[in-house]
């Protein structure tokens, strides 16, 4: 019988596997998600609107950085993946070396030109003046924690590649937890106002990624292997090649979103308030299937390495089951309890209108969840198997058919061709992702 290792999925129970290592996945997308929530609460209510736009002045540039930190993450997963999954272990620590000084010296970079050019990248959006000066000032403590922000993204991606996903959910939580206290110590006892939120943020990743670091260390030290080297440059450009679509595809769901809100702004502030209160909750119901979507590509990745191709075909039709059956269920509530959720971000006697929108909006929207599942678990097997190529074609098809509806008839619609935008691309992102999966081309790429 095959030896198995501790997180590995490329031998026993494909379905306890996957569901196993999807979970803790899932729950600590979601409470990032409600933790982010929260402390935009924190800053809204005891600092007050002001501080709270000049956080959000910054929210684009800093969810761009997020994107490319996530990217190099996933980027890095891949290739340890492929490796863990072929028992090359050797070959893995070095890629696990190798990507973690490469991203240590390239964060350093972006930390350096981000503190020099803060104050020109602020001015670059627009940022208002009244806002101005504690908006810079958040972004440049921001800058300075970049180290900590990319390597907390690579030791959860490094984790999650060997098959443990329940180490970064605690990771998560400990570090949510203890920046919605440092936010409260800051803000609410040191009245230290915007630049507090930063602080609290970069202590926390800080500490978060300095645990994460020392966990990693005892974890690999456990894995037997002989000498592996710090550094190769052959194992540095396979990651870039999967780093770059992946940070690519991650950039293109927030363009999209940045086009797609330019597109409705014009249509007033009820429409735009219901609107963004229903894409709060939107961001939130996504989450799941999202990291079904990543589940599916670690684990792709570990039997594309161990060359074990029917069991990528159980995984698939596992993944596929778990992301329809989680979009159907959100969908079910939704349909009953979406006008309460909306009305958590809206005053129900001033606001009835910008509710209505925000309810239509997810009545329609949450129906077709199970087809951004089933297209995630797809572009996830893509990814897994370093297909990049049609992986990036979904994702550009998804936001040209997003786009392209709203601009063209927004108009027309009165705005309201949002409520079929992210469907239409979604299924055109599917429709893509499942001709190259059962086309087969996929199974051809070796392991890099």
């Amino acid at each position: 019988m095959e030896k198995q290792i501790k997180g590995s999925m490329v031998t026993g129970n494909p379905t306890k596997a996957l569901i196993g290592f999807a979970l803790p996945m899932v729950a600590g997308n979601l409470f990032q998600q409600f933790y982010n929530i929260i402390d935009s609460i924190i800053v809204g209510n005891v600092v007050g609107e002001d501080a709270l736009a000049a956080v959000g002045a910054s929210t684009a540039i800093t969810m761009l950085f997020v994107m490319v930190a996530m990217g190099t993450g996933i980027g890095c997963s891949v290739v340890i993946s492929q490796l863990f999954g072929a028992k090359r272990l050797e070959q893995m620590k070095t890629a696990i070396s190798t990507a973690l000084l490469s991203i240590l010296g390239f964060s350093v970079f972006l930390s350096v030109f981000g503190v020099l050019a803060n104050k020109s990248i602020m001015r670059l959006v627009g940022t208002p003046e009244n806002i101005f000066g504690d908006a810079a000032e958040y972004m440049r403590i921001y800058f300075f924690g970049f180290v900590f922000l990319f390597l907390y993204n690579a030791f959860s991606a490094i984790f999650n590649a060997l098959g443990d996903s329940r180490k970064p959910l605690a990771f998560l939580i400990f570090s949510s937890l203890l920046n919605i206290a440092l936010d409260l110590c800051f803000v609410v006892n040191f009245k230290m106002g915007v630049p507090g939120v930063a602080w609290a943020t970069l202590i926390s990743q800080a500490i978060s990624a300095l645990l994460s670091f020392v966990f990693l260390m005892r974890k690999l030290r456990r894995i037997e292997t002989g000498e592996f080297q710090k550094f190769d440059a052959a194992l540095l450009k396979n990651m870039v090649k999967v780093a770059v679509p992946t940070v690519v595809q991650q950039s293109i769901v927030s363009v999209g979103m940045l086009l797609i809100q330019s597109a409705v702004n014009r249509f007033g502030s009820t429409f735009l308030a219901g609107y963004t209160a229903a894409t709060k909750i939107d961001g939130i119901a996504i989450v799941p299937m999202v990291a079904v979507g990543n589940a599916a590509s670690t684990y792709v990745a570990q039997n594309m390495g161990a060359k074990k191709p029917e069991r990528i075909s159980q995984g698939y039709r596992i993944c596929l089951v778990m992301a329809a059956g989680i979009g159907l269920a959100i969908a079910v509530l939704l349909h009953f309890a979406g006008r309460g959720f909306v009305g958590l971000f809206l005053d129900a006697s001033s606001s009835a209108r910008a509710i209505s929108i925000g309810t239509q909006y997810l009545s329609v929207v949450s129906m077709f969840y199970f087809v951004m599942g089933i297209m995630n678990v797809s572009n996830g097997v893509l990814r897994g198997a370093a297909d990049m190529g049609w992986f990036l074609c979904c994702s550009l098809a998804n936001l040209v058919a997003r786009v392209s509806l709203t601009y063209a008839l927004a108009d027309v619609t009165q705005g309201m061709i949002i409520l079929w935008a992210n469907p239409a691309g979604w299924t055109l992102g599917l429709l893509i992702a499942v001709f190259r999966y059962f086309q087969g081309g996929w199974k051809k790429k070796e392991i890099i």
